[in-house]
């Protein structure tokens, strides 16, 4: 499972701007205005070694109206529900009395703290360390969010105090780990049950059943697989206080720790911005995909028609997925999801030699060459891999940073179709070989300074 680390503190303080800046995204809104975060938001933070969870919560403050006691109620959850409190305070403002407030009870509930120093940029570090001092907090660093100043420091002191054990398990047991994610009411759970043969797990018409994460073990066909079946994810709008919010966060934990997601979408309600969302979440970590169509059954011809068109527009950015029509209810389609599975499980975990990497990319450029650059075509000398799950293929060559996207997506394309990677994102990384001579100043001889100086004064007398 992916760690947890929530950011707290009074309203206008930066937190938002810290977890934009975390999780390289604009989900969170930032103003001046304090306030404008009224709701947890949740996304993975992927700038250190390993990834973890970010949870950006609403400003604390002594307001006794309905909406502040709503919006603090959801941020001393995110609190409890952590494995590591960043308390946010403003150098430009000082010590607040909230500020002490806020500290004393995170004290209370256990959890690891630390303090985080915003908008340092125009203030004397020094000053500023002795006088949030007085909170008592050991782990103190300054960082300016808004600038990115003191974010990667602020990372690895992180990783530093998050628990090992909840760091995401990359053990190779023999196990297919499989996430099961969607929409309220799509069928995961019923899906879960016609697998197992057996009502393993509660499934019912009402939307929001499923609280949880249940994760249940599988043997089929002689291969080992762990069902995680999560929580409806809704959009952040209509997402319930307390458990079910965080419920919406153990599901995109769910999807990091799998090998393979399933994503299951409803034939007969068709393919929504949330969907969307879930998908770029699945690939933004890598993992295999497969795509359930369930209740399809219950679709005229001509409604399959118009959906397949839909779907075929709405899932172009994500064609190396299998994409299968099934009835969780009825139990049609399931051999052919499962055999998806182990298909994109297989191509996601697979090992490539250095030469036979080498080879397919230098049969893609005899293909297709890229486009010069300033007069110069880029080279590609050799290929190796760097990674499983999702396969990372490293490039190896000169002027690869002039590569246009249109060609690095030929070339994600090229040996996709040539390894027959299906169901897994595949990711390329470029790497060029150091100068030797860039950071050299060039000494010119006795004789190439005179050589020079003779030319210099022709051309003054042209």
């Amino acid at each position: 499972m992916l760690p947890v680390v929530a950011l707290v503190g009074r309203p206008n303080v930066g937190k938002s701007t810290l977890y934009n800046s975390l999780t390289k995204s604009r989900d969170a809104i930032v103003s001046d205005m304090p306030g404008v975060t009224r709701d947890r938001l949740f996304g993975i933070c992927r700038r250190g070694e390993r990834p973890f969870m970010v949870v950006d919560t609403a400003g604390l403050t002594e307001n006794e109206d309905v909406l502040a006691k709503g919006m603090a109620a959801q941020s001393w959850q995110a609190i409890e529900e952590s494995d590591l409190v960043c308390l946010v305070v403003d150098a430009r403002d000082g010590i607040n009395p909230d500020d002490l407030e806020i500290a004393q009870r995170i004290r209370t509930t256990g959890r690891p703290m630390m303090l985080v120093v915003n908008k340092i940029d125009g203030v004397n570090e020094d000053n500023v360390r002795a006088e949030f001092s007085r909170l008592g907090i050991a782990a103190t660093l300054l960082i300016s969010a808004a600038h990115n100043q003191g974010i990667n420091d602020f990372v690895e002191e992180v990783l530093t105090r998050l628990p090992p054990d909840a760091v995401e398990p990359e053990a190779d047991d023999g196990v297919i780990r499989i996430a099961i994610i969607g929409r309220p009411n799509v069928g995961k759970s019923t899906l879960v049950n016609r697998l197992l043969g057996e009502e393993r797990v509660l499934a019912m018409d009402l939307p929001g059943t499923t609280r949880d994460a249940v994760r249940v073990p599988l043997e089929r066909d002689g291969r080992k697989y762990l069902l995680i079946d999560t929580a409806g994810i809704r959009r952040k709008a209509r997402v319930g206080e307390g458990v079910e919010k965080f419920s919406v966060i153990k599901a995109l934990q769910a999807a990091v720790e799998a090998h393979v997601v399933i994503l299951m979408l409803d034939a007969q309600q068709g393919f929504a911005d949330q969907d969307a969302h879930l998908l770029g979440e699945i690939v933004e970590a890598g993992r295999g995909l497969v795509l359930a169509m369930n209740k399809w059954d219950g679709l005229s011809v001509r409604e399959r028609t118009q959906v397949n068109s839909r779907l075929d527009w709405g899932l172009s950015f994500v064609n190396f997925a299998k994409r299968l029509p099934i009835s969780a209810l009825h139990g049609s389609g399931l051999g052919e999801l499962m055999k998806a599975v182990n298909q994109a499980h297989k191509a996601a975990t697979r090992e490539f030699s250095a030469n036979e990497l080498t080879k397919a990319i230098n049969e893609a450029f005899e293909k297709h060459q890229p486009p010069m650059v300033r007069g110069r075509v880029a080279k590609m000398r050799y290929a190796h891999q760097g990674g499983r799950n999702p396969p990372r293929v490293i490039i190896h060559g000169s002027r690869l940073k002039d590569l246009p996207d249109a060609y690095k997506r030929y070339l994600e394309n090229f040996l996709r179709d040539k390894f027959r990677l299906t169901g897994t994102p595949l990711a390329l990384e470029f790497r060029e070989g150091a100068n030797p001579y860039a950071d050299k100043k060039n000494v010119l001889t006795p004789r190439q300074v005179e050589k020079r100086r003779r030319l210099m004064r022709h051309v003054k007398k042209g």
